[in-house]
């Protein structure tokens, strides 16, 4: 499986990344296309794809909190037909390896729906085999319903990343002011 990133707006690449991002995300869920251009245009994520036989099959928005030293990964998805076969773990795995490249990164972290539904409960097992920890903390934005909890994981095995739940959503809010800021819905 072969992964190709960008911090730059590609639309060729962004339209491969679709499909996934929409079969892992329902609309209410996920930033529409104009919000992602924007926060590609001004540089605050990447746009990392990853490709099996020229198809693309899952697909990931990240973006680097440098005041946590944290990699907030935004989405991950897998393409349906895809999905079962190791394929995330496969790209959560590769995400830490390219990481480990970014000066002063010490982990990754995710936030995940702290409502205990079975699908939320299937997320946080997939997060937990990919060797991240649920944090006690439930976060309540103003602007969704839901609440969220994060998880975090060290980029090697003995790395201590910041693992207090609220210090997390710090960093993760820092990343959503960012990505809104200056962006109106028509």
């Amino acid at each position: 499986m072969k992964r190709e990133s960008t911090n730059e707006w590609n639309e060729s690449l962004w339209l491969e990344a679709k499909k996934p991002y929409e079969e892992g995300f329902p609309e209410r869920g996920r930033k529409n296309d104009r919000i992602v251009r924007r926060m590609l245009e001004r540089r605050l994520c990447d746009l990392h794809v990853w490709r099996e036989r020229k198809e693309a099959v899952a697909m990931a928005l990240t973006a680097f909190d440098a005041s946590s030293g944290l990699l907030v990964i935004d989405y991950l998805a897998v393409s349906l037909a895809w999905r079962g076969n190791g394929i995330g773990q496969a790209c959560v795995s590769d995400l830490r390896e390219w990481a480990s490249g970014i000066p002063n990164c010490r982990g990754l972290v995710i936030e995940a729906e702290a409502e205990e539904t079975e699908e939320n409960t299937g997320r946080v097992a997939f997060w937990r085999k990919a060797g991240f920890r649920l944090t006690d903390y439930v976060h309540s934005y103003i602007w969704v319903p839901e609440t969220y909890r994060a998880m975090v994981a060290g980029l090697r095995e003995g790395d201590e990343p910041i693992s207090d739940g609220k210090q997390l959503f710090k960093a993760i809010t820092r990343y959503h002011e960012k990505a809104y800021r200056g962006h109106k819905e028509n």
